[in-house]
């Protein structure tokens, strides 16, 4: 028997639980997370630290926290706020340090992408309350602005050296769309209007004028002057960050943002083209014999790499969620409860619990960690669960 996934119980049961794993086992008494978790929660690699995950979490228990009026949960963010202010940020440097392992940086490589984290992580700090949260957030507004937006483009470069002397050449639409994210969150939080500004802005500029070239879709890689890359990791499509080929779940996640602006902002082209996007990854991507969306897709439309991951599923039954609450389109919910029964079977093994990362297309585990640095803590599945029952009590 399946859950109802419409259900606002069975999505607060499920946010609950991921919480309350995280919860009993990622807390390091020491400061910040345990970031790389096997399924029984026992720790592993317990001194490494990764910015993403950092963050990811400490704005999870913050929301969460928020939502149960659960002052555990809001005490674990604290926890995070705290580590990321006290030991992910250099003074010296002006900059967050990308890894750590105990008290010793191991990479300080600037990455625009981390910053965006950093971003939403002090929104959801303002939204607690925090006391130094609204500074923080500005700040690293600013330290975005001045080290990596490119006004002649109106988006953010990539990546940065540790001393800030040298940007690389590389140009991704990865980054700016989850600035676009923090951007959307910052404005949630303060009413800021320079926030909604710069998201538009962003939005506009990747899924607009960046998909003239590449019929409506979002392609990742671009050179300096922001035209596409298709060579760029054609050997790597499995890249962590930089995979090869259009990802449908950056068409769904993009979806996803689009609906979110378009209830701060009337333009007319922000729901036809999340509407777009979504109709790509599930026409395109959808598994008709295993079920669940691929990872990626040659410019040809054939499968570059058939593997399903979790963060894909989520972000598009979000995505799905999202369009039909906006449209009333019921096409959606039936989109929404095909990619939750997938998930549910496969990537939860039908119980509340952290999703597995990654599996094979036939549904083969292929990661023994529920989190990892940098890779997986459930911030996507969470993440989802609270739009979604955002979306449905609007």
């Amino acid at each position: 028997m399946l859950p109802v996934f419409r259900s606002s119980q069975f999505l607060q049961q499920h946010v609950l639980a991921l919480s309350e794993f995280y919860q009993e086992h990622a807390i390091d008494p020491s400061g910040g997370y345990f970031q790389a978790l096997l399924p029984s929660g026992e720790a592993q690699h317990d001194s490494v630290k990764q910015l993403v995950s950092s963050t990811r979490l400490a704005y999870i228990f913050a929301h969460v926290g928020l939502r149960e009026q659960n002052k555990a949960f809001l005490d674990l963010a604290e926890h995070g706020f705290s580590y990321v202010e006290n030991h992910h940020f250099d003074p010296q440097r002006q900059a967050y340090n990308w890894l750590i392992d105990g008290d010793c940086p191991i990479e300080q490589t600037n990455y625009c992408y981390g910053l965006a984290f950093v971003m939403l992580m002090y929104s959801a700090a303002v939204k607690v309350g925090r006391a130094s949260a609204k500074q923080q957030l500005a700040a690293t507004f600013e330290l975005m602005e001045q080290r990596f937006w490119q006004q002649e483009w109106g988006l953010y470069a990539d990546e940065a050296s540790a001393d800030w002397q040298t940007v690389s050449d590389y140009r991704g639409q990865n980054a700016n769309m989850h600035a676009c994210e923090a951007m959307i969150a910052a404005y949630e939080a303060t009413q800021e209007s320079r926030y909604l500004h710069r998201a538009i802005t962003i939005a506009q500029n990747i899924c607009l004028r960046q998909c003239y070239s590449t019929d409506g879709l979002v392609w990742e890689h671009y050179n300096p002057q922001w035209q596409v890359d298709w060579e760029f990791n054609r050997n790597d499509p499995k890249n962590l960050y930089r995979p090869w080929g259009f990802q449908p779940g950056h068409q769904t996640e993009w979806t996803k943002l689009l609906v979110m602006l378009s209830r701060h902002h009337s333009a007319d082209w922000l729901l036809p083209c999340a509407e777009k996007l979504f109709t790509y990854a599930m026409e395109k991507a959808w598994d008709h014999q295993y079920g669940g969306l691929y990872y990626g897709l040659a410019p040809d439309g054939s499968v570059c790499d058939d593997e399903k991951y979790f963060w894909v599923q989520a972000e598009s039954f979000a995505a799905a969620a999202l369009l039909a609450t906006a449209t009333g389109k019921q096409a959606y919910w039936t989109a929404y409860d095909s990619l939750w029964k997938y998930s549910w079977q496969q990537f939860c093994e039908a119980k509340h619990q952290p999703w597995w990362r990654v599996l094979s297309r036939e549904g083969e585990v292929m990661d023994p960690l529920i989190a990892s640095p940098g890779a997986k803590i459930d911030y996507h599945t969470i993440g989802a669960c609270l739009e979604v029952l955002r979306a449905m009590q609007a």
